[in-house]
């Protein structure tokens, strides 16, 4: 028992790890496998019901549930598209149950080693896939979009860019465990050339934001650590420089953002994809409805009444025009208000504390997954929208797996 214990994940870790293997197929197959963790976290909890209280884990989780759910549940009351926000707040309610199963599930703390080995290998899988793809324009999941590199999630789904930066904690924590600081080196660069292609500036700034996580924790003083991000940064430079010069995609975006150098309106207008557009937008709609905001998952049929003048993406069809904020603040202040934001930043506070509460063991545990969600919830970036059902799957995904982690028990 020790033995399978130690190094063979269980059939919760299993179910955890197989909504991360069924994303990039679609968010239904990933669904099917949530369900299946929401029915057994009612199960789990109803059977262990006398201790969830005591539970540090569950009352983690609870917490942080709350500071997500809470707002969208008022912002619902006057929303602009009543029915889509209301069924927006029923849906969330699975993220409750999935969570307090990972809680329950994941108690022993000799499994995460291996848990996060397990996750890493996935990831090292798409990103094989992905550089496949690179080379040849074919991968598992068919041809590459002809402007970005789609890897696993296909031409039409593409996310490869912000999730593999998302999820590179894993990989390079995978690396760093199994083959050292060689490994961590290797799996930097492995990931970089994928997540460059993939053309999502988000997932750039991301990935930077990882890679200079890993180097601080690495390096121990603020001396080696600028000369470590020195060294990274030049090691980063031959394969951008060799993506410039292969791919004229790449080239493009980088020369896209670049124009926002030249300070003109038009210019920081055409390198941030017309995202200065939908911002402003998104302020307005909060100015409109400072306390609760035009609903949760609204924003996409406010858009037009708060759109400026001559704005493209200001289309009466709500499935085609702007369909969130790009921004994980403005998303907030816009569709959930000032409680929105208030909530937000008590469960930030709250996630803090258990981190600062939790001793050393507790930390390396909770680190890749708090990592993380710190690239993910970055404010100074472009974002996916946190109340949508793939993104913010992927949020409680890694949420889920920071509280269990936290609340691990090495003799459970």
């Amino acid at each position: 028992m020790m033995m399978n214990a130690t190094f063979f994940p269980t059939w919760p870790a299993l179910l955890l790890i197989a909504i991360l293997v069924l994303l990039p197929p679609g968010i239904g197959y990933a669904n099917a496998a949530l369900g299946l963790c929401v029915i057994a976290g009612v199960a789990l909890g109803w059977r262990e019901r006398g201790g969830l209280r005591r539970d540090t884990g569950v009352r983690l989780i609870v917490a942080l549930f709350l500071c997500y759910w809470l707002p969208a549940l008022i912002s619902a009351f006057d929303s602009i598209a009543p029915g889509k926000s209301w069924s927006t707040v029923g849906g969330l309610l699975r993220f409750l149950p999935f969570a307090i199963f990972a809680c329950l599930g994941l108690r022993d703390a000799r499994l995460w080693p291996r848990i996060t080995l397990a996750i890493g290998a996935i990831l090292a899988l798409w990103l094989c896939d992905a550089w496949v793809q690179a080379f040849s324009g074919y991968g598992i999941a068919g041809a590459s979009d002809k402007d970005r590199l789609s890897g696993i999630f296909g031409a039409k789904n593409l996310k490869l860019g912000p999730t593999l930066a998302v999820l590179s904690p894993f990989v390079l924590a995978a690396a760093r465990e199994r083959f050292g600081r060689a490994g961590l080196v290797v799996a930097f660069v492995f990931a970089l050339v994928p997540i460059l292609l993939a053309g999502e500036r988000a997932g750039w700034l991301m990935y930077a934001l990882v890679v200079l996580a890993f180097l601080w924790r690495e390096a121990g003083s603020p001396l080696r650590f600028a000369g470590w991000s020195a060294s990274a940064a030049v090691l980063a430079a031959v394969p951008v420089l060799v993506a410039l010069h292969a791919s004229p995609a790449f080239d493009a975006r980088v020369e896209r953002s670049l124009r926002a150098l030249q300070g003109t309106g038009a210019s920081i207008d055409y390198a941030s994809s017309g995202r200065t557009r939908i911002w402003p937008a998104a302020w307005r709609m909060f100015e409109a409805h400072p306390i609760n905001g035009v609903g949760v998952h609204a924003f996409r049929y406010a858009y037009a009444r708060y759109a400026g003048a001559g704005d493209a993406f200001a289309n009466p069809d709500p499935d085609e025009g702007a369909l969130h904020a790009h921004q994980i603040v403005l998303e907030i202040l816009g569709e959930t208000g000032v409680i929105g934001l208030a909530f937000w930043i008590f469960g930030f506070a709250i996630a803090c504390r258990a981190w600062r509460r939790a001793d050393a063991a507790a930390r390396k545990r909770a680190f890749v997954p708090a990592l993380a969600l710190a690239a993910m919830t970055f404010p100074l970036d472009t974002h996916l929208e946190f109340y949508a059902a793939w993104w913010g799957l992927v949020f409680w995904w890694l949420l889920a797996l920071y509280c269990a982690a936290l609340s691990a028990d090495r003799n459970a």
